[in-house]
């Protein structure tokens, strides 16, 4: 690792991608996550790769599609409504068991809805990036130091299990500046081999095909099926949550990304108050991280999922949870970041009605 230097959230993920071997990069501009876009412009040409502002969102997976599928490490970016756009040419990719990596730098929603940050893709990233049967794997970092990490990581479980991966941000994080070490940059020639890719086979194999359209039924059930057990896999082996003060805790608070943060001055404050509060913090949103919920269940009161949206995550937490306790939610929407004030009433406000 290198000596930390002081980064912009977008700007510490795209020179982390950079060194992961990203060599080609599409995308478009929409804020709050041009900055990833802005950074690779410069960058790329200085280290041989390929920059290309597309016309669209949708213009820019489908380049995308095809650099994945020539064997390329390749990233887009772009912020929620503009993920949106991208859905179909994400699930062409899922369904051609194409690796690459895709930025959402969330903004309030619905519709254009604001620039601010905003936690309110949730669903989008974990339930319905596209149409059909598949799932992305989706990071959620926290800090700037973790935007890096996890844009370096990405593009490694990308390959390994041949799925399109998602680091799902929000304007917070894509703004702020942290000092970040940045990590080493790969020897390309290093980068593990993709013998399925089309890139070439000067007559020594037979030709490779990067397809999503199966017109037998019985064909296409089979590869649903198998790419479901490869994300039995990954749920076995990939789940990440990082656990704060849980081993005793009374009361669990789950929150990611830029919430955990609010949530972690929170449980501090709780805890000056003598309340036994904890913090699980997925960075995995999918896989989500069940067995540390399960784990804390065995005894947690209750929990509380904390949110910048309506209410999303914490339906995981309760289907993890299935029953054995209370699970409550706070959250603030359209653009508004809770405070850590906000987030210790309504511990005090669970734990009195515990008391009761």
């Amino acid at each position: 690792m290198t000596e930390k230097v002081l980064m912009k959230g977008n700007e510490a993920l795209a020179e982390a991608a950079l060194r992961a071997g990203c060599r080609f990069f599409f995308g478009y501009p929409i804020t709050p996550q041009t900055e990833v876009a802005a950074y690779m412009s410069k960058r790329l040409p200085q280290v041989g790769g390929t920059y290309l502002q597309a016309e669209s969102e949708v213009a820019a997976i489908n380049m995308v599609y095809g650099a994945s599928a020539a064997g390329a490490r390749v990233m887009t970016s772009s912020s929620s409504p503009g993920i949106s756009l991208k859905s179909e040419g994400i699930s062409y990719m899922a369904g051609s068991d194409l690796p690459g990596v895709i930025i959402n730098i969330q903004r309030g929603g619905p519709g254009l809805g604001g620039i601010q940050p905003s936690q309110s893709d949730y669903w989008q990233a974990t339930r319905a990036t596209g149409h059909g049967d598949f799932q992305i794997f989706v990071f959620a970092p926290s800090t700037v130091q973790e935007m890096a990490d996890c844009a370096y990581e990405a593009f490694d479980i990308a390959d390994k299990y041949r799925i399109p991966v998602m680091i799902l941000g929000d304007g917070l994080l894509g703004q702020m500046m942290e000092p970040v070490c940045l990590p080493e940059a790969r020897d390309m020639e290093s980068l593990p081999a993709k013998p399925w890719a089309t890139m070439g086979h000067k007559h020594e194999r037979e030709h490779n095909v990067v397809n999503s359209l199966y017109l037998t039924a019985d064909k296409l059930e089979s590869l649903n099926i198998e790419r479901y057990e490869r994300y039995d896999v990954i749920k076995a082996n990939e789940q990440r949550c990082e656990e704060y003060l849980v081993d005793d805790a009374d009361f669990v608070v789950v929150a990611f990304g830029a919430s955990a943060r609010v949530a972690r001055s929170a449980v501090n404050a709780a805890r000056e108050q003598g309340i036994k509060v904890g913090l699980l913090r997925p960075i995995t949103l999918w896989p989500f991280p069940e067995a540390a919920i399960n784990k804390a269940c065995e005894h947690a009161k209750a929990f509380l999922a904390v949110e910048m949206n309506m209410g999303q995550m914490v339906d995981d937490v309760r289907l993890v949870v299935n029953g054995r306790v209370p699970v409550e939610f706070y959250g603030r929407t359209g653009g508004v970041i809770p405070t850590p004030a906000e987030v210790l009433g309504k511990i005090v406000e669970m734990t009195e009605r515990e008391g009761e």
